[in-house]
């Protein structure tokens, strides 16, 4: 009879772990890591605002004696009005549009050319939405030499 029971005991046990797991795994799928990962809820205004702001890498840029490199050089955004900057390569060589320091939009991810689409080819184009006010300093990492800032402001929202 106690052996019976000892059985049972055991029994129940196991079950009982396998019920833990399930839930707890279950928890962590359905609940824990979709909150985890979720991006944060933005203005559809601010991801797709209604001016384009443009940035020009000049013919020539690769040379290091070539003052106007992204033109312009410095240029300020409005979040919800032009915080969409497309980069415009006129030159013969590739070249990349890479953070100073190693920014990651919340919503958009890393302010990198080369992580997202690579060197940016002759006629070809970068774009990236900023979704936060802020001032972003930014180079191309074959040519570091070649140096531009952006500012993205609020809005009157």
């Amino acid at each position: 009879m106690e052996q019976v029971k000892k059985s049972q005991i055991g029994g129940i046990s196991i079950v009982c772990f396998i019920v833990v797991v399930v839930a707890s795994l279950s928890y962590y799928q359905f609940l824990f890591l979709p909150a985890y990962n979720a991006k944060p809820v933005v203005a559809d205004i601010i991801l797709h605002p209604p001016q384009t702001t443009k940035v020009s890498i000049d013919p020539g840029s690769s040379q290091e004696s070539q003052t106007h490199n992204f033109e312009p050089k410095q240029l300020t955004g409005t979040l919800g009005v032009s915080n969409k900057v497309v980069w415009t390569n006129t030159d013969s060589v590739p070249h990349s549009v890479t953070t100073d320091n190693n920014y990651v939009d919340p919503t958009n991810g890393k302010f990198d050319s080369i992580s997202t689409i690579g060197l940016i080819p002759p006629k070809g184009t970068y774009t990236f939405t900023f979704t936060q006010p802020g001032e972003y300093s930014y180079h191309c990492t074959p040519h570091p030499w070649m140096k531009g800032k952006i500012t993205i402001t609020k809005g009157a929202m």
